[in-house]
């Protein structure tokens, strides 16, 4: 199975004929059902979600029979989300996996000729399914001849891209800057979790990330009762860490560099290459998602310069090295585009940085 990432994904939906199905293989909670319904919903689709795992007989996805009091056959009342217009959908199909067997049956028909208990989608909809992987789930084998009518991938998204999303979002800068610097806690980390599991035990992943800042956005100072609060949404370990990691002094992102330099250089000139590219990462990131006034873009511009100059003085260049991989890897467009724009004499250097390698 191919893996792919969140940008990979976006390019997948963009390119697949409506015809075709796709299935998203992945972990719960890591944004499949959230990235498919944003870039749907912003295309003029209407989504519908359906939980599979939830439904306990085929006529939750079908509809209810009647007898045709005309003809006396049997027929189906078509069920709350069948579409009563020729507007195409798009049907996403959760916890594919999850089904029972009969329901699962009710899904080849929809698959492969679009229709349902004799009712035909309309035309342009879409079909696609995420199913969860992994051990700690209790799942339904799939019939081979149902995953042959989906183009099947492994959803991995990064959390670089997670990240990006989370600045657009403005999720809490403690959240950030945490998982910036510890990016095995954003999916929790496998190594740390108990050998005997109760069925209770609480994990980190991307939903509960976005659930912690939710709660601490207007709490200034965590104290033991937030921590425990927190413990009961990621887990008692991760909520552990976080809390030393909230509690520390702040680390400094992006904006701070970009508009108040002169006050926080003192600080970052002591960095090391590792704080360096945590930094540089929330450099582009605040470039790539931050609406920025005039003002702020000429003050901007002069910071990037200054701090492109600070990185010079490394006589390793590890950290310009970093910055420039950053730039290159076409992650951050915007930030690129800005850079490009209004900052000509650090793209130069960058370029001229890469052309010396």
């Amino acid at each position: 199975m191919i893996n792919i990432n969140t940008i990979e994904l976006l390019e997948i939906l963009d390119k697949t004929p409506a015809n075709q199905n796709i299935m998203l293989v992945g972990k719960h909670g890591i944004g499949k059902s959230e990235i498919l319904t944003q870039y749907y919903t912003e295309k003029g689709f209407k989504v519908v979600a359906l939980f599979l795992g939830q439904m306990s007989d085929p006529g939750d996805l079908i509809g209810l029979p009647i007898k045709n009091a005309e003809s006396g056959r049997t027929e189906f009342l078509p069920p709350y989300w069948f579409p009563n217009d020729d507007e195409p959908v798009v049907l996403f199909l959760d916890e594919l996996n999850r089904a029972r067997p009969e329901v699962l049956q009710t899904i080849m028909d929809l698959a492969l000729n679009r229709k349902l208990a004799g009712r035909t989608l309309p035309k342009g909809s879409r079909l696609i399914s995420a199913v969860n992987d992994g051990e700690e789930y209790q799942l339904t084998d799939l019939d081979p001849a149902l995953v042959s009518r989906f183009n099947v991938y492994g959803f991995r998204p990064t959390y670089k891209e997670w990240l990006l999303w989370a600045e657009k979002q403005k999720l809490d800068t403690r959240v950030t800057d945490f998982i910036s610097s510890n990016p095995d806690w954003l999916d929790g980390n496998v190594a740390d979790r108990p050998q005997i599991d109760s069925g209770l035990e609480k994990f980190p992943d991307r939903r509960a990330w976005k659930k912690v800042s939710d709660i601490i956005l207007h709490i200034r100072d965590l104290d033991q009762t937030d921590q425990k609060m927190i413990a009961g949404v990621i887990g008692v370990q991760a909520a552990q860490k976080f809390y030393v990691s909230a509690s520390a002094a702040k680390i400094i992102g992006g904006r701070e560099v970009l508009l108040y330099f002169d006050k926080v250089k003192a600080r970052i000139s002591k960095y090391k290459v590792h704080q360096f590219s945590t930094l540089n990462e929330g450099i582009f990131r605040f470039l790539e998602t931050a609406e920025i006034t005039a003002e702020e873009k000429v003050t901007a511009t002069d910071n990037l310069k200054n701090y492109i100059a600070l990185l010079e003085t490394d006589t390793n260049k590890e950290s310009l090295a970093h910055f420039t991989s950053v730039f290159s890897q076409g992650m951050y467009p915007s930030a690129v585009a800005f850079i490009v724009s209004n900052a000509m004499e650090v793209y130069q250097k960058l370029m001229q940085f890469v052309s010396k390698l």
